[in-house]
């Protein structure tokens, strides 16, 4: 049995060393260190190797759980393949994790699981009623015309989007956070990256 820390970072730049002091007394055998965005998990190596590497018994430790994925779907994968592998995952910052009951770290897990999924859900409610309510007050006033709403690029909400995008959040993320349409946000995205007067506006 061994016990491998999972740490990382959003770009190359930035420093490992405060997860690493998170994860001093956590009796780590072998760390593995991530310097991407977590947007996609594809691209994370050090991730696909610690997943390829666990096995019976094995215990995964990250310092919270966003250094995972902060995206439910790839939450999900994880964890499950944690699990496949008859291994367990410890969050520093969730106490729960860390008892010496295999059964009650494997529940918990399963719990965290439904509580993003629920938090998940709950957040596209809460953006389809802000819309609703949104699209409601413009045919109040006789304003509403239907359709995707439009954007300039200097929109405080297009780039509060952008701003999570480029700190290594998902599109999709960022649309659900913001409330814009996914297919609007990624057009935008990619509008703003041919432009070469866009960093005029940021």
């Amino acid at each position: 049995m061994a016990r491998f820390g999972y740490i990382r970072v959003s770009s190359k730049e930035q420093k490992v060393d405060r997860q690493q002091e998170l994860m001093k007394d956590a009796k780590i055998d072998k760390f593995y260190i991530e310097k991407e965005s977590g947007k996609n998990i594809e691209d994370r190596k050090a991730l696909k190797e610690l997943l390829n590497t666990i096995h019976f018994g094995d215990v995964v430790v990250v310092a919270e759980l966003d250094r995972l994925s902060r995206s439910y779907d790839d939450l999900d994968f994880i964890i499950s393949e944690i699990q496949r592998k008859e291994s367990t995952l410890e969050v520093l910052n969730l106490p729960l994790t860390q008892t010496d009951d295999k059964s009650i770290n494997k529940l918990m897990n399963t719990m965290i699981l439904e509580i993003y999924k629920y938090i998940a859900e709950s957040e596209r409610k809460r953006i389809k009623e802000r819309q609703r309510q949104g699209i409601e007050l413009a045919k109040a006033k006789g304003v509403y015309k239907g359709g995707t709403k439009k954007f300039k690029m200097d929109d405080p909400q297009l780039k509060l989007a952008f701003k999570l995008i480029d700190d290594g959040d998902s599109i999709r993320f960022a649309a659900k956070q913001t409330g814009i349409n996914y297919e609007t946000l990624r057009r935008y995205n990619k509008e703003r990256k041919n432009d070469e007067n866009y960093e005029k506006l940021a």
